[in-house]
């Protein structure tokens, strides 16, 4: 079916790719999100400024556009009225129920160790201090990993190493929530080797496909680097494969899948999903022959993707950061950063800079994955934020 107008909600950094990735296949675009200026409205045909909370403004703007295809891109959305919305006939993708599973960390991790019975962490939910103490101290452990039931890029989470850290890991959740349900995630501290992030993409008319893994480093639960392909046995990437396509089989739908998991040797733990580009794929843009936004762009199109190869030997990406607050700033060391070879450039746009903000990521190749980080990393560094300046 030859989709043209395409609603995405949601238009950070991600959706700003997926943006360029549907206007290349000749798409119309609607850029959604709670603040003026956000990176894919800049690209896009039109956009709307709303809090994607509120159903009933949700609802609003997807009659008066009446787009072809509404593509989720945050995890703040009021998920049951697209539960609605598809029932009345418009096309949420990968599909309504996917999404509502997915946004919410409570249901997707319900769906995965229940009904799909893959292997989890250890895990339970609190909704106020005290249950979440009762829980870590009788069910989970220490130490163990607390998280909000809905945040993005890892905001929210910490890790308990004693008991004395439980009321500061608590308000730290709390301060760093996305949506209105004040509750919390404690799961089992895994002992991993390394975390891998596994691009699948379910297809109408093809078999589910698999990008090489990603590996990642993350830090105060956000990503600061991901390099492909992820260095994992081929037991370990075959039962990853396997649990993907099991839990995004359950999902339903079209489109690519975020799907995280912890190794250890050849054991393969499921951690999360994300129904959408990930944003440790963002590698995929200078390592692979199609990224993972042209990918995604291909399975909701519902056009062939023939083949997923990689450009070259390993690829990497590295985040560049704000530090401070600021509603006026400017880049500079662009030059530094681009004389590596292999090296390419994403600055998002963003209209404001907040501590910690991912502003932009270094993308580089290697002959080797050591090569690739290396050469990202030194590119990162080399921008430089300019506080206070235009």
């Amino acid at each position: 079916m030859n989709y043209k107008k395409i609603m995405i909600l949601g238009s950070g950094e991600l959706g700003r790719e997926l943006c360029i990735s549907l206007k290349r296949l000749g798409c119309h675009v609607i850029a959604v999100d709670n603040y003026e200026k956000a990176p894919a409205m800049q690209l896009a045909d039109q956009y709307e400024v709303i809090n994607m909370l509120d159903g009933n403004k949700l609802e609003l703007i997807i009659k008066k556009h009446n787009p072809d295809l509404i593509v989720p891109e945050i995890e703040a959305i009021r998920t049951e009225k697209l539960i609605e919305l598809e029932m009345q006939g418009h096309n949420i993708i990968p599909n309504a129920q996917a999404v509502y599973l997915t946004m919410n960390r409570i249901a997707i991790r319900e769906k995965a160790a229940k009904e799909c019975q893959l292997l989890t962490a250890r895990y339970a939910y609190a909704e106020n201090l005290e249950e979440l103490k009762k829980h870590i101290l009788n069910i989970v452990g220490i130490p163990c990993v607390v998280k909000p039931i809905m945040s993005s890029s890892g905001k929210g989470q910490s890790t308990v190493k004693n008991e004395t850290e439980i009321e500061k890991v608590w308000e730290y959740a709390c301060q760093n929530m996305r949506g209105d349900q004040k509750k919390v995630i404690a799961e089992e501290f895994i002992p991993f080797d390394y975390e891998i992030t596994l691009l699948t993409i379910r297809q109408k008319y093809g078999p589910t496909l698999f990008c090489p893994p990603i590996g990642h480093r993350q830090e105060s639960g956000d990503y600061r680097e991901s390099w492909q392909p992820a260095n994992m046995s081929e037991k370990a990437f075959q039962s990853a494969c396997h649990m993907a396509q099991k839990i995004t089989d359950a999902l339903g739908g079209v489109g690519l899948f975020g799907v995280e998991f912890f190794v250890k040797g050849d054991v393969v733990i499921f951690s999360e999903l994300s129904p959408r580009p990930h944003d440790t794929g963002m590698v995929t843009l200078m390592g692979q022959n199609l990224s993972e936004f042209d990918l995604h762009a291909r399975a909701i199109l519902e056009l062939p993707i023939p083949e997923i190869t990689l450009t070259y030997p390993a690829s990497a990406s590295a985040v560049i950061l704000a530090d401070r607050d600021a509603d006026t700033f400017s880049y500079s060391g662009l030059e530094d950063a681009l004389k590596e070879k292999n090296s390419d450039l994403r600055l998002f746009s963003k209209p404001k800079t907040r501590r910690n903000r991912r502003m932009g990521v270094a993308l580089a190749c290697g002959q080797s994955i050591a090569e690739a980080i290396e050469f990202a990393k030194k590119s990162a560094s080399s921008v430089k934020i300019n506080y206070g300046e235009t």
